[in-house]
């Protein structure tokens, strides 16, 4: 399967964004889809992840500021963040696996796409 992440930008403290992973391939409907960010000088770090049953897994940091969702007939799966900080400024990348979730490790998603940049000003 080939992601394309897409919806960055910049934006101000408070504000909201939704980030889109498309997806291509005939089996995306049987992928767990995770959100994963990476701010200048920091570890790679897990955001959100939504299973192929549509089972959701929001990081501390995020809740109640995240929802991700998913669209299987379009092969897309959204990350609504909302009261932005200028903490959230990372490159953000979606990654698949196939079948369930299995955690939060970036090294249990086979496959990533391209990041793409969140830039919050305060």
């Amino acid at each position: 399967v080939q992601l394309q992440a897409s919806g960055g930008g910049l934006v101000q403290a408070g504000d909201s964004r939704r980030l889109a992973c498309a997806a291509s391939g005939r089996t995306f409907s049987s992928y767990t889809v995770g959100w994963f960010r990476r701010a200048p000088g920091k570890e790679r770090e897990f955001v959100a992840a939504i299973s192929f049953s549509g089972s959701t897994y929001i990081a501390d940091s995020m809740k109640g500021r995240a929802t991700i969702s998913r669209d299987n007939p379009e092969g897309t799966v959204y990350l609504q963040m909302n009261t932005l900080k200028p903490e959230d400024t990372a490159v953000y990348y979606c990654a698949a696996l196939p079948g369930p979730y299995r955690g939060a490790a970036p090294h249990v998603y086979l496959y990533w796409g391209q990041g793409t940049q969140v830039t919050v000003s305060s």
